[in-house]
């Protein structure tokens, strides 16, 4: 399978040696679901840059759980761009001295060329009539979603289930606490990543509801048929935002910065914006996103900063040990 395949070859280039690279060639080091999605713009700015430029370029990819990355990153993988899920996997960064601490300021949307949110993929003929998340915690489903301590996808999860209860619990923290423990109770194992996720549901044909990216939910419709899952937008999501930044000591190691960045500005140009729109993802360019316009539901956001105060916040008091997190796992 496509996916299988691509996942072979994110490993190896994780094992690789960093020596291999040249600044003819950059690694991007992404999200475990944006395999397809990278795989379709490289192929896409490889002959556009060798247009404008008169040079030949390589770009590779690595892909796994962002915060998995990261660390990667900081041990020594020479990855010269990031394009992630998680503005706090970039902060990790920052702190370790690998990226610019005004990064987000580098590019367009702090930094997010296109964005997403946590959607439901169904089987056909939704079985189980789940429409919004309140289904998610009934005792006759199961749910399918990866490991939020490892998968920067499952935290957008977790996070976007909590909103939820808040505002159908009116804040009562108790009752908020309560919903996302059973939630988690209805999964009945936890993968470490977005597409290990999807491979127990779809081809182990595991529970009976897959929580992912919008944006996979359209790749596994696309890719195992259309007949055999549906999608299912909930009423709220949480905007689901995917940073990119240059790493500034791989590039200015390697000489690689100007190809680094000629690579993430691609990913603004219409021509990128498209490509992200055909995988799945909701855009910014206005004129791309018009056209996309039918294939994505209408659905309300909420931020990271309106429910939870931040992203800063959200580590302190929900992903750091013995955090909110950390609670729910123990009352399981």
């Amino acid at each position: 399978m496509k996916r299988l395949l691509l996942l072979g070859a994110a490993l190896a280039l994780l094992a690789g040696p960093a020596s291999a690279q040249s600044a003819d060639k950059i690694l991007n080091a992404s999200y475990d679901v944006a395999r397809e999605l990278f795989e379709d713009v490289n192929a896409a700015f490889v002959p556009k840059y060798k247009a404008d430029t008169g040079k030949d370029v390589t770009v590779d990819q690595s892909h796994a759980g962002t915060s998995k990355q990261a660390r990667a990153i900081v041990e020594g993988l020479e990855a010269d761009v990031v394009t992630f899920n998680q503005v706090t996997d970039i902060d990790f960064l920052v702190k370790n001295g690998f990226v610019s601490d005004d990064w987000q300021g580098d590019f367009a949307s702090n930094a997010s060329p296109f964005y997403s949110l946590p959607s439901f993929l169904v089987r056909a003929g939704n079985p189980k009539n789940v429409k919004d998340w309140s289904d998610l915690v009934r005792d006759d489903v199961q749910v399918i979603f990866p490991n939020p301590k490892t998968s920067g996808n499952a935290r957008y999860t977790y996070l976007a289930a909590t909103a939820y209860a808040r505002e159908a619990f009116n804040g009562d923290e108790a009752k908020v606490k309560e919903f996302v423990t059973k939630l988690f109770d209805n999964v009945p194992v936890f993968d470490t990543g977005g597409r290990a996720a999807t491979t127990t549901f779809v081809e182990r044909e595991i529970g009976d509801v897959l929580i992912t990216f919008e944006s996979e939910t359209t790749g596994i419709r696309k890719e195992f048929g259309e007949d055999k899952f549906e999608t299912v937008t909930p009423s709220v999501s949480l905007l689901a935002e995917f940073p990119v930044a240059i790493v500034d000591k791989v590039v200015d190691k390697r000489g690689s910065r100007d190809l680094a960045k000629a690579y993430l500005d691609f990913l603004y140009t219409p021509e990128g914006q498209k490509i992200a729109a055909e995988n799945g993802n909701r855009v910014r360019d206005e004129t791309v996103a018009a056209e996309f316009k039918a294939t994505f539901p209408e659905v309300r956001l909420v931020t990271v900063e309106d429910v939870f105060g931040g992203w800063s916040k959200v580590q302190e008091e929900h992903f750091a040990s013995g955090g909110l997190l950390d609670q729910i796992y123990g009352e399981r």
